[in-house]
């Protein structure tokens, strides 16, 4: 009796379960983003479209899977994890040392792309709520940049000022799609307390959105140097990885304490952190923190693409209105970014920097999950959400490379970094 019972128990066992689902998934996620590579397309493309054929298969295993509430939380933890990646891509001097050009170019686009979409979304969902319309084309602002920084690479234009506009700017169109779900995700918690959203209620969550982002800075880069350094004195292996996670997780938990999206403090963490907290460890032999991150991402992050993928419904898409919401939806993203063309620095192909803007990805999709889980969003408009990123992400590489190939036929000057 006792035998059986422990054998019941043991097949029982959740752990078991999830790390079934754990492995379909990262091996999903890997065969996805290859052969997105090998098509010349981003990883990211890949696992979101590995996602949505798991999310297809007439299987219970994979409908429970995506509502399973242990699989979510550990793609939370890696919506958290890559933006905190995101940040470590820049620091606050980078933000800051852009300049005035692609601060322009970031927000024409991100204006633009709310005008547009916003028209689309007015369009395409004429009975869904002011919030609902905002949300939607908030989340088709923030560019992906790693798309366009390997087509720029793969056709050796790194060096070109088109590629410095661009990279510049997409740092800032970054901190600014932040602060908007920052926005738009507190006054979605304001409305859940039942409380009037006055004008002044919208200036108060934008101070506050601002002011936290300003106070973690200022507070962040005076404390973590130290806090680097005494850690610097541990000789136990990890201490470098332990300390920035816990920046970063201690960040998200402020941002949320005070009703902002926990992701806002996670990037503003990365943003805070620099190559030199890092100087003590590598200078012994230690990896950066930026190589101590990559196991823990290989695995986290692309659980939230596969997720994300699995969620969206694709018989949804046979819906008139969902079909329509998903096409208008792309060309208010493309049409919004070409604005950033009015912004591109003198001596510089406009049309070029502004398809560089033009591919979403991670951030959009982070947009359309929190809209999803705060019921913002139908399974409908979520559709139609992950469908406009993997529009806007196909169109971009072959708009781009055309574009860099036209300018060099030309004869062209290309100016060095």
């Amino acid at each position: 009796m006792t035998a059986a019972v422990l054998e019941g128990a043991v097949a029982s066992d959740p752990v078991s379960r999830l790390g079934l689902g754990i492995a379909i998934i990262l091996v999903a996620a890997k065969l996805g983003g290859e052969v997105a590579i090998r098509l010349k397309q981003s990883s990211v493309l890949g696992e979101l479209l590995a996602g949505i054929l798991l999310g297809t298969l007439p299987l219970r295993f994979f409908t429970e899977m995506r509502v399973d509430p242990y699989v979510d939380m550990l793609a939370r933890l890696g919506v958290l994890v890559l933006l905190f990646q995101v940040g470590l891509e820049s620091t606050v001097r980078e933000v800051v040392q852009v300049g005035g050009p692609s601060a322009a170019v970031a927000v024409l686009g991100t204006v633009g792309t709310l005008v547009a979409a916003g028209a689309a979304a007015v369009l395409a969902l004429p009975h869904a709520s002011l919030l609902v319309q905002a949300f939607v084309a908030a989340s088709m602002t923030a560019t992906s940049i790693g798309i366009s920084a390997r087509v720029l690479r793969d056709s050796g234009a790194a060096r070109r000022r088109e590629a410095h506009a661009i990279l510049g700017a997409s740092v800032i169109d970054d901190v600014i799609g932040l602060v908007v779900l920052a926005i738009l995700t507190g006054i979605v918690a304001h409305r859940a307390t039942g409380a009037a959203l006055t004008p002044w209620c919208v200036v108060w969550l934008v101070v506050k959105t601002l002011g936290f982002l300003a106070l973690a800075i200022v507070l962040g880069m005076r404390l973590s140097g130290p806090l680097f350094r005494l850690t610097a004195r541990l000789r136990g292996s990890g201490a470098l990885l332990a300390t920035g996670l816990s920046f970063c997780f201690v960040l998200a938990w402020a941002s949320n304490a005070i009703g902002l999206s926990p992701i806002v403090g996670a990037f503003t963490a990365g943003l805070i952190l620099e190559e030199s907290h890092s100087a003590t460890f590598v200078e012994r032999g230690e990896p950066s923190l930026a190589e101590r991150m990559e196991p823990i991402s290989a695995w986290l992050v692309p659980m939230f693409f596969v997720l994300m993928g699995m969620r969206a419904d694709l018989r949804a898409l046979l819906h008139p209105q969902t079909l329509l919401l998903a096409a208008v939806l792309t060309a208010g993203a493309l049409v919004g970014k070409l604005a950033c063309a009015l912004g591109a620095p003198r001596g510089t192909d406009r049309l070029a920097v502004a398809f560089g803007m033009l591919p979403r990805g991670e951030v959009s999709l982070v947009f359309a999950n929190l809209g999803l889980s705060m019921a913002i969003l139908d399974g409908g408009q979520y559709s139609a959400l992950v469908t406009a990123v993997v529009l806007t992400t196909l169109v971009t590489p072959a708009a781009l490379r055309s574009r860099l190939a036209r300018t060099s036929q030309a004869g062209r000057p290309v100016p060095d970094g």
